[in-house]
C-alpha cells in the first residue's frame, strides 16, 4: 500500500530544496518526489512543512537502571512527539555502556520496544571513571556510534589524550562534556547576579571554557574528531571559533535551553530550571545565537535528561541537574530562532538533521529516494499552550511548561510507518 504525502512543502536541506512537492511511501521507502504525484492513499498537507525525521544526538533514555526515569520506549515516544526520529542515547546507565555485553543488551531492547531509530554511545573509560580506557574497537563492532563519558569530563590530561588517541585509531568521534568539575563543585546555578540574589552557589562560565580549551588541545594532539556538546557560554563559542578558523577537527552543539532562557529561570528556585552547564545569561545567548549563524554551532540537540517529580520536588541544590527537551526542541527552536529572523527555518532544519547525523555518522536527517521514509511533518506557525498533556516522556521536568511556542509536530513517520499524530 503506497501512501502520497502532497502539497507538503518540502525541506531537504543536504540538497538545499524548499518548495513545495508531493512524496509518495511505499515499503517503508521515499519512492517518488515530485507534483502530481497519487497513491493507494494520500495525506494532503495543505501547506504543512515536510522535513527528515529530527535527529538528536544526545539523550539520556535511562535504561538500565533509571526506570523510573524514562525506558527505551518512552523515550522513543517523546521523540516521536517531537518530530525526531533518529536519536543517540548517553552511557549513563547502571550498569554504564562501558563494554560490548551492555552495549549489545541495551541494542537489542531498542530494536524491540523503541518506535523511532535508536543508536547509543559507549563509555571512553570504565565505568566513567576517567582512569582505566574502554576496548573502543569492541564497542565499535557492537555498535556504538561514538564515545564519551557524558554527564563528567576527564580529569587527567593524560588519559583524556590517550582516549582521544585511541578513539581517532578506531574511527569514532570523542563527545565532550567539558566542565571543570572541581571549579564547579558544590555549584547549582550559573554564577552571577541571581544567583546572589537567591543565595545559591554559582558555577562560573571558566568551568567550562577552561575544558573546552584544554580538550579541543588534546584532541588536536592525538589528530581525533571531538565534538563539544551543550555550549553555553560566550567564550566558549570563541574558543571552537578560534580552533575552527586553525583547521582543528572540532564540532560543537547546543541545546535549546541556552538560547530561549537565561539564569533568571530559576527564581521562585524553579529545579525544572535547573541543568549542568547551567543557564548563563543574555551575552551568552547572544554568544550563542552569533555561533549558530556563523557556523561555529553545528547542530542542535536537547540533552534530554529525565527526573522523577520526586527527585525534583526538593530544595534547589539537592535537585538533580537534568530537563526533557524532545518535545520541545522543534518549538523553542523556532520561537526563539526562527521567528526573531536570526536563522532561517530551512538553517533550523539544517542544525536538527543532516548537521547532527554527520557528526555521528549515521545513515539519517535526509529525504531521497529510496531510502527509508523518515519524516518530520509541522506547522511551523501554529501557537501552542506546552502542558503535561503534551509530553510523552514519562517524566515531567520541563522549564516550558505553561510557556506558549510557535511550531507544531502534527505527523512523524519512521520507516514509512506512522508513529506520531498530533491529536
Amino acid at each position: 500500500m503506497a501512501l502520497a504525502l502532497i502539497n507538503g512543502h518540502l525541506i531537504e536541506p543536504a540538497s538545499g530544496l524548499s518548495e513545495v512537492m508531493d512524496l509518495v511511501i511505499a515499503d517503508g521507502k521515499i519512492r517518488e518526489i515530485g507534483r502530481g504525484l497519487r497513491a493507494d492513499e494520500t495525506l494532503d498537507l495543505n501547506g504543512l512543512v515536510v522535513c527528515p525525521g529530527l535527529v538528536d544526538i544526545q539523550v539520556h533514555f535511562r535504561e538500565p537502571g533509571f526506570e523510573s526515569k524514562e525506558t527505551i520506549a518512552t523515550g522513543s515516544r517523546a521523540a516521536a512527539a517531537g518530530g525526531v526520529t533518529s536519536v543517540v542515547m548517553m552511557p549513563n546507565t547502571n550498569p554504564p555502556i562501558d563494554n560490548s555485553g551492555i552495549l549489545e543488551l541495551v541494542t537489542r531492547r531498542a530494536a524491540a520496544t523503541a518506535c523511532i531509530r535508536v543508536y547509543s554511545t559507549a563509555c571512553a573509560t570504565k565505568g566513567r571513571k576517567g582512569e582505566e580506557i574502554t576496548e573502543m574497537a569492541d564497542l565499535k563492532a557492537a555498535g556504538a556510534v561514538a564515545v564519551t563519558d557524558d554527564g563528567s569530563d576527564i580529569p587527567s590530561s593524560a588519559v583524556m589524550r590517550r582516549v582521544l588517541e585511541y578513539a581517532a585509531m578506531v574511527g569514532l568521534p570523542y563527545l565532550a562534556h567539558c566542565q571543570d568539575e572541581a571549579l564547579s563543585a558544590g555549584g547549582a546555578m550559573n554564577e552571577g547576579y541571581t544567583a546572589t540574589r537567591l543565595g545559591i552557589p554559582g558555577i562560573p562560565r571558566e568551568a567550562e571554557d577552561i575544558r573546552v580549551d584544554r580538550n579541543i588541545r588534546l584532541a588536536n594532539l592525538a589528530g581525533a574528531h571531538i565534538h563539544i556538546q551543550h555550549i553555553s557560554t560566550a567564550g566558549a563559542i570563541e574558543i571552537v571559533r578560534q580552533a575552527k578558523k586553525r583547521g582543528m577537527r572540532v564540532t560543537a552543539e547546543t541545546a535549546p535551553h541556552y538560547f530561549s532562557l537565561t539564569d533568571e529561570a530559576v527564581d521562585g528556585f524553579n529545579t525544572n530550571a535547573k541543568m549542568y552547564p547551567p543557564l548563563r545569561g543574555e551575552e551568552d545567548i547572544e554568544a550563542i545565537i552569533v555561533g549558530i549563524q556563523d557556523g561555529t554551532i553545528d547542530n542542535i540537540a536537547t540533552d534530554h535528561a529525565p527526573h522523577t517529580a520526586t527527585e525534583k520536588n526538593v530544595e534547589f541544590q539537592q535537585a538533580p541537574f537534568g530537563i526533557i527537551g524532545l518535545e520541545t526542541m522543534l518549538a523553542v527552536t523556532i520561537t526563539s530562532l526562527v521567528r526573531p529572523g536570526h536563522i532561517s527555518l530551512e538553517k533550523a532544519v539544517e542544525l536538527m538533521t543532516v548537521g547532527p547525523a554527520r557528526i555521528c555518522g549515521l545513515p539519517a536527517g535526509t529525504v531521497v529516494l529510496d531510502q527509508p521514509a523518515d519524516l518530520c511533518v509541522f506547522d511551523p506557525n501554529e501557537a501552542w499552550t506546552v502542558t503535561r498533556n503534551d509530553i510523552a516522556s514519562k517524566s515531567h521536568n520541563s522549564p516550558y511548561l505553561g510557556k506558549t511556542l510557535y511550531g507544531r509536530v502534527r505527523y512523524t513517520f519512521c520507516g514509512g510507518k506512522l508513529v506520531y499524530q498530533c491529536s
